[in-house]
C-alpha cells in the first residue's frame, strides 16, 4: 500500500498534504513565521497520521 491511498481516519492522502507543506514552504521562501510555523507543525502532524494510517492497513 502506498503513502498515497487515502486512509479511514484521514481525509487526505499522504500525498496532498505532503503538497500542502511543501506548497507552505515555497510561499514563505524557506523561513517560516510563527503563523506558518503552527500551520507547519499541523501539518506534519496530519501527515504522520496518513503514513501510520497507510502502514497499518498495509500490514
Amino acid at each position: 500500500m502506498s503513502p498515497d491511498t487515502v486512509t479511514s481516519g484521514s481525509v487526505r492522502s499522504a500525498a496532498e498534504v505532503n503538497e500542502q507543506i511543501r506548497a507552505l514552504w515555497m510561499r514563505a521562501g524557506g523561513t517560516l513565521s510563527s503563523q506558518e510555523r503552527a500551520e507547519y507543525e499541523l501539518l506534519v502532524v496530519e501527515w504522520a497520521a496518513a503514513i501510520r494510517g497507510a502502514v497499518v492497513e498495509a500490514a
